[in-house]
């Protein structure tokens, strides 16, 4: 399979005030052709930018110290402006996770929605462009009245259905999803989890799907990277992660998950916080809070090696298999 999505070796930063956050490290992964890549980890673990470096959508106090992305073979992070104007939102795009601010207030989501599409297709009609518009709507399960409503005449999970159209009004071969379903309540998550996974199946689409819910990425997706202090600790098939985490923070986060059918079960948190990505970490960055660390854990710090199909950035795999 051709790969859509390929990053290599990226390390984000932060400047905040007098310092610099180490958000991403030395992140390398890649996305098939018709592939849904879940990332998960606690808030704080770097998903999100992750996501916005790729897109190229940091914010003015952030950067990328080093790596390379590319997108559909495009070498997003070394093209000029003019050119990235031209092909994201157009081959690629991504969904924000606040939907509420992900609009203009004072114009109608019909004209919105035109006007994206006609800033990619300006040799299009304005009847093609509504209906482009028409077609994307229907597809999110959207009734051709919102065209002419405002965004706060919307509920929350008609929201993110527009946001969903948003992203893909101009066909994008590649879209990220980040925490598409955050905030929303549990029937309208679920709504929103099936008109994501239709559209994925429909548009043969390949993404990367942001978030912090297992649950999530059971549904969604094919492939999971766990990201930790902004590394990946963890990368592999759906199934076998789920059922079988190498990783102890994989398995921390999968046992934190309660079980509804174990009747007086208590829940079960992380011991501990993330460390400070401001200072550099010596050894594993998740070291502090692992019941399996040891005094080499603190010195040394683990890269991801092949373990069977996936790979694992641990020095006790063999502990937490056993």
């Amino acid at each position: 399979m051709d790969e859509v999505l390929k990053v290599e070796n990226l390390s984000v930063r932060y400047r905040v005030g007098e310092k610099e956050i180490r958000a991403v490290e030395d992140v390398s992964l890649s996305i098939n052709r018709g592939e849904m890549l879940g990332v998960v980890g606690e808030s704080g673990s770097g998903k999100s930018t992750l996501a916005h470096a790729v897109m190229r959508l940091l914010p003015e106090n952030a950067y990328v110290e080093s790596g390379r992305v590319w997108i559909l073979g495009k070498d997003v992070l070394s093209m000029d402006d003019a050119e990235l104007r031209r092909i994201r939102w157009k081959e690629f795009s991504m969904v924000f996770q606040r939907s509420m601010s992900g609009l203009s207030p004072v114009h109608r989501v019909g004209d919105q929605l035109v006007e994206a599409f006609e800033l990619h297709n300006p040799d299009s009609s304005r009847a093609d462009a509504l209906s482009r518009v028409r077609e994307v709507l229907r597809m999110v399960n959207l009734p051709d009245r919102v065209l002419r409503a405002y965004p706060h005449e919307l509920s929350g999970g008609m929201m993110q259905r527009a946001m969903i159209a948003l992203a893909l009004v101009n066909s994008p071969k590649f879209v990220i999803f980040d925490e598409a379903t955050t905030a929303l309540d549990v029937v309208t998550q679920g709504q929103i989890i099936d008109v994501i996974k239709e559209l994925v199946e429909g548009l043969s689409l390949t993404g990367m799907v942001i978030t912090h819910d297992m649950g999530v990425v059971s549904e969604m997706c094919d492939r999971i990277a766990v990201m930790y202090a902004g590394r990946i600790v963890e990368i592999g098939g759906k199934e076998e992660v789920l059922s079988n985490p190498l990783h102890p923070y994989t398995k921390a986060l999968i046992s934190s998950i309660p079980d509804l059918l174990k009747e007086g079960e208590k829940l079960r948190g992380i011991p501990g916080n993330l460390p400070d990505l401001s200072e550099e970490i010596v050894g594993c960055p998740f070291a502090p809070r692992c019941p399996l660390a040891d005094e080499g854990c603190f010195e040394k710090t683990p890269h991801l090696e092949k373990i069977g199909e996936r790979h694992v950035a641990c020095f006790k795999v063999k502990d937490v298999v056993a």
